[in-house]
């Protein structure tokens, strides 16, 4: 049987993640397809477009990390061009991997304009929501030897975009996610997985507290 576009793409992206820190792993990759088919499956997407750009969407993160460039987003898609190239696939197809790959990062101006750039999207954030994400949270702290919690920087004090430190992240990033959502199904996930992630807050800040 003749591979699909996205099954042609997952072998031959698999490499770029050996090394990779955990929070951005080939693990997250696998965990954003999860999301990405669970989404899809209330929609009707292009198969070979949404999931050949979640298999391609963080193959530059390793490289953002190590310092080599600014932009995993931008050079992941110029990089796609080449490697959805190599198995055939169409120009409009190509495009509109880029298309979802340049829009799904967080921090950057690109709003996803269709449907497969929106659920890539909202799957790629939900994997920072909930239990996961909290893990990931204190992975990527952990990573950039960043405090996990100070309490001589509160949140009102702290002028960082992303949060000085791991609790503010949430405050400053995570719990913002929802708002972020795209599509119906997206934010009934986001939700939940908000309403765990605040949970887990005030617990957290009650132990500092020192209550029992």
């Amino acid at each position: 049987m003749t591979e699909t576009l996205p099954e042609a793409v997952r072998p031959r992206v698999k490499p770029y993640f050996e090394n990779v820190a955990p929070a951005h792993d080939w693990h997250h990759v696998q965990r954003v397809a999860n999301l990405a088919e669970t989404l899809a499956a209330e929609y009707d997407p292009d198969g070979r477009i949404l999931f050949s750009a979640v298999w391609l969407h963080d193959i530059g993160r390793g490289r953002e990390d190590r310092g080599e460039i600014e932009d995993h987003a931008e050079w992941g898609a110029e990089e796609a061009k080449g490697i959805l190239a190599e198995f055939g696939a169409a120009e409009h197809e190509i495009r509109a991997v880029q298309h979802c790959i340049r829009a799904h990062r967080f921090s950057n101006d690109v709003e996803p304009e269709t449907l497969e750039a929106k659920l890539l999207s909202d799957a790629d954030n939900l994997d920072a929501l909930g239990a996961v994400g909290i893990a990931r949270v204190f992975c990527y702290g952990g990573e950039h030897r960043n405090t996990m919690h100070d309490p001589g920087m509160p949140l009102d004090a702290d002028e960082t975009r992303a949060g000085a430190t791991s609790m503010n992240h949430f405050h400053k990033k995570i719990l913002r996610l929802p708002s972020r959502m795209y599509t119906d199904a997206g934010r009934r996930v986001a939700d939940e997985r908000r309403a765990f992630v605040e949970t887990f807050i005030d617990r957290f800040e009650r132990e500092v507290d020192g209550e029992c």
